[in-house]
C-alpha cells in the first residue's frame, strides 16, 4: 500500500467526487492510496482504520471459516464503499478484502470524523441507498445464477476476474464458490476453450474471443 499525495491526490479526490457524498468539509480526513495486485486492503480479524472507496481496480471477499477454510464471497468492481458495516454496528472486520489487480482507494480516517460522519445525514442517507443497492444486486445475482447453466456463470465470472485478457483463479476456489464441482468446472473451461472463446496458457486461461463471452455473460443480465 503506498500513499499518493500532490496532484494525483488531488486529482483522484477532485474527479471522483468525494465531498458530494458529505455535509461537511472531509477534505482533512481524506487519503489516497494505492494497492499492487495481491494487497489487502482489510485483514481479516482487524478493525479498519479507514472507511475505504474503491475507485480503480478490483478486489476479493473472503471469510474464514471456524474450521480454517477460506471461502470466496464476492468481487468487487469500484465504486464501492468498504468498512461502511463496522462503522455503523462499531464490530470488528471479520472478512478479508485482498486486490485482484492494481487499484485505488480514497480513505477516509475514522478515529479522526466518526462522530461527524455518524451525525451526517446526508452520508447516512446515501449509505443506507448504497447499502439497499448492494443488497438488491446480491439478491438478483443469486437468484439470475440459480437458473442459468455453468457456462454462462462461469463467462460472466472470467470477464469479471480477469487482467490484461487472463484469467487465472484457483479451480478448487471457484467451484466452491459456484457450488458445482471440481470436474464440472473443468469441463465447462473445457467446452469453453473447445468453442474458440479461451484458451488454455502456462498464465491461465486467455480470453480469445472477448465478444462471444460477452454474449453468454450477457444471457444472466
Amino acid at each position: 500500500m503506498n500513499r499518493i499525495e500532490g496532484s494525483r491526490q488531488a486529482y483522484y479526490i477532485d474527479n471522483y467526487t468525494i465531498q458530494s457524498f458529505f455535509s461537511f468539509n472531509i477534505s482533512p480526513y481524506v487519503e489516497v492510496f494505492e494497492f499492487d495486485k495481491g494487497d489487502f486492503i482489510i485483514q481479516e480479524g482487524a478493525e479498519p482504520e479507514y472507511l475505504f472507496y474503491m475507485v480503480e481496480g478490483k478486489a476479493k471477499l473472503y471469510v474464514t471459516h471456524k474450521n480454517g477454510k477460506v471461502s470466496l464471497i464476492n468481487f468487487l468492481t469500484p465504486p464501492i464503499f468498504m468498512g461502511e458495516i463496522e462503522l455503523l454496528n462499531d464490530e470488528k472486520y471479520s472478512k478479508s478484502i485482498q486486490t485482484s489487480s492494481k487499484s485505488i482507494c480514497i480513505g477516509i480516517t475514522i478515529e479522526k470524523c466518526k462522530e461527524k460522519l455518524l451525525a451526517d445525514a446526508h452520508f447516512l442517507r446515501y449509505l443506507c441507498i448504497f447499502l439497499s443497492n448492494k443488497s438488491t444486486a446480491h439478491s438478483t445475482k443469486y437468484t439470475k445464477h440459480q437458473a442459468y447453466p455453468l457456462e454462462n456463470k462461469l463467462a460472466d465470472f472470467i470477464l469479471l476476474s480477469s487482467h490484461d485478457n487472463i484469467y487465472k483463479e484457483k479451480h478448487t476456489e471457484i467451484s466452491e464458490y459456484f457450488g458445482v464441482s471440481y470436474r464440472h468446472l473443468l469441463h465447462t473451461f473445457a467446452q469453453l476453450s473447445e468453442a474458440g472463446i479461451i484458451e488454455k496458457t502456462k498464465m491461465g486461461y486467455k480470453i480469445v474471443d472477448e465478444e462471444k463471452l460477452q454474449a453468454l455473460a450477457d444471457e444472466i443480465k
